[in-house]
C-alpha cells in the first residue's frame, strides 16, 4: 500500500513506526488503558467469533502485519501470508454521527478538568464513560467491527483480518486518539470543537473549518492610564473569619475511574481551607514548609483509630502501623517528635556515655544501654533529638511509641 502509515502522518512526529515489542508466544497486547479496552471489547462486546480471535491473536504474534494506517470509520493493513504478495485487510468500525459528536463534546466540555486535559494533549479515560452518557460508546459493540480480507479464506474473520484487529492495540498504545479518528473526528477537529464550545461557538465543527481568531486586548497605554486614574481613599481590607471556612459539597461525585472519592476530595478541600485561614491570620504558615513524611503525620492525627487513617495510608503506601505510629509522635511533639521516630544519627560516643553515666545515677539499678542517639532501660527509650531535646519512647505492639513532649534530661525520658 502506497498509504503513509498513520503514525507517520501526524504533524511535528519524528515519522518513526511504533515500537517493536517482541514476536514469538510470550508476545502480548495492550500496555496502555486505552489499548486494554480495545481487546477487551473485541472479545468480549464485539460478537466475533472467539475461535477465529483466537487464531489471529497468535498469527499477530508472528510479526504478520507489515502495514496499518487508522483512517475515519475504517483500519487498512497489510498482512504477510503463505503467497508472496501480501494479503489486504479492512476492518470497518462505525464512525459516529455529526449529531452523536455534538453530544460526546456537550458533554466533554461541560466537565473543565476533562477539556484541560484535551487541550493539553492528554486524552483521559472518563472521556468512555461522557460517550456512554450521550448515548453511543467509543469502543466497540456488536455489530460495529466488520473485519474482510483478500485471502481465499471464508471465515469471518479470517486469521488475518483477527490479527489486524489485535495489533490496533499497538497504534493506541502509540496514540489513544486514534481511537476517536477511527470513530470519526481526528484530534484537531474535537479540540478545535471543544474550543468553539468554550469561547461561545453554537453547534459541531466540521472538518477543514478554520476558527476565528480571539480578539487581542491591546491594553491602554500607561500615560493614558494615569491620567484617567481617580485618587480615593484605599478601601480597608476585609478581616478572615474568626474560623476557617468549609468547602462546598460536590454536586456530582467524581467518576469510579478516576481513583478519587467525594469524601477524600471534601477532607483535602477542608485541610487546604484550614491551612489557608492559617496563613491569613497569622496563626502558622499553613504548613508551607513541610516535608510529605510531615504532611502525612499532620493530617494522619484526627484520623487514628478510624477507617480513613486506613485508607490514607493505603494511599501513601506505607503501613497502617507505620502511620499510626507517625500521628502519634506528631500529636506529642510535631516535627521534632516524628524527626526522633524516624531518625537514626550518632553523637560523639563520648558524650552518649557521660550521658548515660547521669542516666544510670538518676535510676540506680537500672540497666542502660547506649546505641547511636539513643537510651534503653527495658521497654522505656530516651532518644537524643538534634534539637537536643529528650523524647520518650516505650515499646509497644509492633514498634516504639512516643509516649509525651521531650525533656532535657533523659532521666526524666526515661521514667515516663
Amino acid at each position: 500500500m502506497s498509504q503513509e502509515p498513520w503514525w507517520a502522518s501526524r504533524e511535528g512526529d519524528d515519522h518513526t513506526p511504533p515500537p517493536a515489542r517482541g514476536q514469538g508466544s510470550r508476545r502480548s497486547f495492550g500496555q496502555t488503558w486505552w489499548s486494554r479496552a480495545w481487546i477487551g471489547a473485541l472479545e468480549h462486546n464485539a460478537r466475533l467469533d472467539p475461535s477465529r480471535l483466537s487464531r489471529g491473536r497468535s498469527y499477530a504474534r508472528r510479526g504478520t502485519v507489515v502495514e496499518l494506517a487508522v483512517e475515519p470509520g475504517l483500519i487498512r493493513a497489510e498482512v504477510q501470508g503463505s503467497r508472496p504478495k501480501p494479503y489486504g485487510v479492512t476492518v470497518r468500525v462505525r464512525a459516529f454521527t455529526a449529531e452523536e459528536w455534538d453530544r460526546i463534546i456537550d458533554l466533554i466540555a461541560a466537565q473543565l478538568g476533562r477539556t484541560a486535559a484535551l487541550l493539553d494533549g492528554e486524552l483521559p479515560p472518563e472521556v468512555v464513560e461522557d460517550a456512554k452518557a450521550a448515548g453511543v460508546d467509543l469502543l466497540p459493540v456488536a455489530g460495529e467491527v466488520q473485519p474482510r480480507c483478500s485471502c481465499p479464506d471464508w471465515a469471518d474473520p479470517c486469521k488475518h483480518a483477527a490479527a489486524v484487529c489485535y495489533l490496533v492495540a499497538d497504534a493506541l498504545d502509540v496514540d489513544p486518539f486514534a481511537l476517536l479518528q477511527l470513530r470519526g473526528r481526528s484530534r484537531d477537529e474535537l479540540l478545535a470543537a471543544l474550543r468553539a464550545r468554550r469561547t461561545g461557538g453554537l453547534g459541531s465543527v466540521a472538518a477543514g473549518v478554520q476558527l476565528e481568531a480571539e480578539p487581542v486586548d491591546e491594553g491602554v497605554p500607561a500615560r493614558e492610564a494615569f491620567r484617567s486614574y481617580v485618587r480615593a481613599a484605599i478601601p480597608t481590607p476585609l478581616l478572615p473569619p474568626h474560623r476557617p471556612g468549609r468547602p462546598p459539597v460536590l454536586g456530582i461525585a467524581p467518576p469510579p475511574a478516576a481513583g478519587v472519592d467525594a469524601e477524600g476530595i471534601a477532607a483535602l478541600a477542608t485541610d487546604a481551607a484550614g491551612r489557608a485561614w492559617e496563613l491569613a491570620t497569622g496563626a502558622g504558615d499553613g504548613g508551607l514548609q513541610l516535608t510529605r513524611e510531615q504532611d502525612l503525620a499532620r493530617r494522619a492525627v484526627p484520623l487514628v483509630g478510624g477507617p480513613r487513617l486506613v485508607e490514607l495510608a493505603a494511599q501513601a503506601g506505607i503501613s497502617q502501623r507505620d502511620l499510626t505510629g507517625w500521628a502519634i509522635a506528631w500529636r506529642h511533639a510535631g516535627p521534632g517528635g516524628l524527626a526522633a521516630l524516624l531518625d537514626v544519627w550518632n553523637p560523639e560516643p563520648a558524650v552518649m556515655s557521660d550521658l548515660s553515666v547521669a542516666a544510670a545515677s538518676a535510676l540506680p539499678g537500672q540497666d542502660i544501654r547506649v546505641d547511636g542517639n539513643r537510651l534503653t532501660c527495658d521497654r522505656r527509650q530516651a532518644r537524643l533529638g538534634r534539637d537536643g531535646r529528650w523524647y520518650p519512647f516505650a515499646k509497644t505492639f509492633g514498634g516504639w511509641d512516643l509516649t509525651g513532649p521531650p525533656v532535657s534530661h533523659p532521666a526524666d525520658a526515661l521514667r515516663s
